[in-house]
């Protein structure tokens, strides 16, 4: 069958970005015909270039319209509406899909699918990355009453007319039920990892990477991901000053790009050598770097919205055998304590993560016994090879 996939956002193993739909696409495609309807934003990212930037057998269709995480509200909602309008203009013109794949975030882009599905009069299926509006409301990025109310309305509507939605955690999916969806409608896809690419992290080259950047006889602590707004970076770096002041032998490192950038920037240049912001890694790469860590920070702003998230930091560092601190409240922190693979402290409290991650170096057989229980739960539920079989199989269903 054809299914046609609307995503703004499309990332490769080459990119620092976590490229679900990467491996998602490249294991559908087998069965498939897909045609991606997407932008080149993350293009230019590239760090490497070992893979081709979409998988053998899909049909690529892209949009020049730019993004960067440091844009300001504005300018990301007229990216997001240039897209859409592109997106229904060009979804209109392929050929007759059999089922349509809309994929959140932003919800515009599921909106564009939702209008090209209605005018080939098949079903879509509508993948919820992170909940929205519900996020740039939380935010502040929707200043004005009415586009909040009109933002909320269209959310509804689109679930209500999609054959099938897919939420990326158990809380986004709750919160999907909650406005009167029939459970029946939703099926629960992590975001996963790539154990595959976790499996380069062999014991050799972890001792290679940390030679290379004398990290010999030091205890890691690493925070992966975004510098964005909603991951409370000021509270990890003020953890991070305060854990290497107690204990000499602790070095932080901050793997990635965004927002505060600068601020890490700034604390790296006041701990040299302790905290480090070593800057985005390609995917296939990042899976060293948490294998090399004792502990990795899996951080988010104290809003309910976030606790819904699906991080891949999460999934990433447990595929490795890392054990994580979550500081959201919701089913992460169930999770991690329910399994065994990890701790939680409260989002914004800075010295509540500096104690914990002390406690954690301070006694590395836990951790590591923390770690192994990760590691079985990915091998167990985050194959994201496994995750491709169940999409593909909804989007079957749905197309039937």
């Amino acid at each position: 069958m054809h299914i046609a996939v609307f995503s703004q956002y499309h990332t490769s193993p080459d990119c620092p970005a976590t490229s679900r739909h990467y491996t998602l696409l490249a294991e559908i495609a087998k069965h498939h015909r897909i045609t991606l309807l997407t932008t080149p934003a993350w293009r230019s990212q590239q760090l490497t270039q070992e893979w081709p930037w979409v998988p053998p057998g899909v049909e690529l269709l892209e949009a020049t319209i730019p993004y960067d995480n440091k844009m300001g509200p504005a300018r990301r909602a007229l990216a997001f509406a240039q897209y859409a309008a592109w997106a229904v203009r060009a979804g209109r013109r392929i050929a007759r899909p059999d089922i349509i794949w809309g994929i959140s975030t932003p919800l515009t882009a599921a909106w564009a699918a939702a209008r090209v599905a209605r005018g080939w009069r098949v079903p879509w299926v509508f993948e919820v990355q992170d909940l929205w509006p519900s996020f740039p409301v939380a935010m502040g990025a929707v200043p004005t009453a009415l586009a909040r109310q009109q933002l909320f309305a269209l959310e509804k509507r689109l679930y209500q007319r999609a054959a099938h939605i897919v939420p990326l955690s158990p809380d986004m999916n709750a919160y999907v039920a909650e406005l009167g969806i029939a459970p029946a409608k939703l099926t629960t896809l992590l975001n996963g990892t790539d154990l595959d690419l976790a499996a380069r992290a062999t014991p050799a080259a972890v001792t290679a990477l940390r030679h290379a950047h004398g990290l010999t006889g030091q205890k890691v602590v690493l925070y992966a991901g975004t510098f964005g707004r909603a991951n409370d970076m000021p509270t990890v770096v003020a953890a991070a000053e305060a854990l290497v002041a107690a204990d000499p032998a602790a070095t932080f490192l901050f793997l990635g790009h965004g927002y505060y950038a600068p601020l890490v920037a700034a604390a790296a240049a006041r701990w040299p050598g302790r905290i480090r912001l070593v800057g985005g890694q390609p995917r296939h790469a990042v899976f060293n770097w948490f294998a090399l860590a004792e502990v990795a920070v899996v951080s988010f702003l104290g809003l309910p919205v976030l606790d819904a998230n699906s991080p891949a930091k999460l999934y990433d560092a447990l595929a490795v055998g890392t054990p994580v601190v979550v500081t959201n409240r919701g089913w992460t922190k169930q999770l991690v304590e329910q399994h065994g693979c990890g701790w939680y402290t409260p989002a914004g409290d800075a010295q509540a993560l500096a104690s914990r991650l002390q406690a954690i170096l301070a006694d590395p057989a836990a951790s590591v016994i923390a770690g192994r229980r990760g590691q079985a739960l990915a091998q167990q539920q985050f194959d994201r090879r496994q995750l491709a079989v169940q999409m593909q199989a909804i989007l079957e269903r749905a197309a039937r």
